[in-house]
């Protein structure tokens, strides 16, 4: 893994997979793209789609129905997406990232095999109920309980701003939730839930700024009762283990992040070649040139910092602070690059139907999302000792 982060040159397996997902990008998510998002509606085509090519399967073993292949193939996929629909690539990273990793971590061998095949297909998707109105980057903030009744947990509370919670194919949310207290300490467990069980309700979807195609909703759980076999993991390790899928996460989130500011480098790149202005292309002029030059420099940091955190959690060293990193630099790179694509483009940049409009509206998220760009710093700090 560590030989291609100093050739810059992927390994064939890698190279071929990250072109079959760009070209299903450009010819099958691009076409379609600005109309989800202008409609606010779920692209199930496009899904359906990534659901042939395996892409959910991506990082699992093929008896679990997986693709056999790592987490480093799933970012290459989410950087090619993330060029041209952010929406449809963070439908893929919370499907397999925050969805079914965590019964593949940490779910028992009758939990595995109950649901990683299903998750694995891409037929169904998975959800990871975790923020809540009080509990959001203080994640330790966590006021939904689970009691044990006999055989069943009883779940009560609310989650909110969940992806993939309310589609017609989400049959699980993974939940977190307070099981007990030791010393004053709160006991937090992760239980599954399936989403046809009863008290069981995916509200009304947000109206968001962006990642319109995206699916997000409050749940709220109304004595949810489920098996106490629906415990994964062991009781009380939590948030432990969903610190541990945050931080790889995080390194998905890098990519698709990545993605965004390639893309916007290469929006930027074709219209400065077209756009014509006093007698001449844009691109001819220094003041764009540099400011191109300068968002594909922000984008080529941002892909080795992710790759460099990859290539650290696939050998099992710690990678808790390059993942930090990785997602601390490429949210801003996407958010930066699709400012300066939007001025770039000038009045056409503000108009919707443009991608890096979409663009713009998009990246504000990836700086929010799984971890604020205070909490990296924070985690960052303490990985130095501060």
């Amino acid at each position: 893994m560590t030989d291609f982060l100093s050739t810059g040159t992927l390994p064939d397996e890698y190279r071929e997979l990250a072109l079959t997902v760009r070209d299903f990008a450009n010819q099958v998510v691009a076409p379609v793209a600005a109309e989800h998002d202008a409609e606010h509606s779920f692209p199930y085509e496009v899904i359906a789609g990534m659901a042939d090519m395996g892409l959910f399967g991506l990082p699992f073993p093929e008896e679990f129905g997986g693709m056999g292949g790592d987490y480093f193939a799933l970012c290459l996929a989410l950087e090619e997406l993330g060029k041209v629909d952010q929406s449809v690539a963070i439908t893929l990273e919370a499907g397999v990232s925050l969805g079914a990793m965590p019964i593949y971590r940490f779910g028992n061998d009758k939990q595995r095999a109950e649901w990683l095949p299903l998750l694995a297909s891409g037929r169904a998707l998975g959800a990871f109920g975790l923020t809540e109105p009080g509990a959001g980057s203080d994640a330790g903030g966590t006021r939904t309980t689970a009691v044990l009744d006999g055989d069943s947990w009883i779940i009560n509370g609310s989650k909110q701003f969940i992806t993939n919670s309310g589609t017609d194919i989400t049959r699980l949310v993974t939940v977190t939730a307070v099981t007990g207290s030791t010393d004053g300490k709160k006991e937090i467990s992760t239980i599954i839930v399936p989403t046809d069980t009863p008290g069981f309700t995916a509200e009304p979807a947000y109206n968001k700024v962006g990642w319109n195609a995206s699916d997000t909703h409050p749940l709220s759980f109304d004595d949810v009762r489920v098996p106490a076999e629906n415990l994964l993991g062991e009781r009380g390790r939590g948030y432990a283990n969903f610190l541990r899928i945050l931080d790889e996460g995080r390194i998905a989130i890098a990519a698709l992040s990545v993605g965004a500011a390639q893309g916007c480098v290469d929006e930027s790149v074709r219209y400065a070649k077209d756009r014509q202005a006093f007698g001449r292309p844009i691109g001819a002029n220094q003041a764009i040139a540099f400011k191109i030059a300068r968002m594909e420099a922000r984008a080529h940091m941002a892909r080795t910092a992710y790759y460099d955190a990859a290539a650290l959690m696939l050998s099992g060293k710690p990678f808790k602070k390059q993942a930090a990193i990785a997602k601390l630099v490429a949210s801003e790179a996407a958010m930066d690059n699709a400012r300066d694509a939007t001025q770039i483009f000038g009045g056409y940049g503000f108009m919707n139907e443009y991608a890096v409009a979409r663009h713009y509206r998009d990246s504000k998220i990836l700086e929010i999302g799984e971890g604020t760009t205070e909490v990296q710093l924070m985690l960052i700090g303490r990985e130095l000792g501060l």
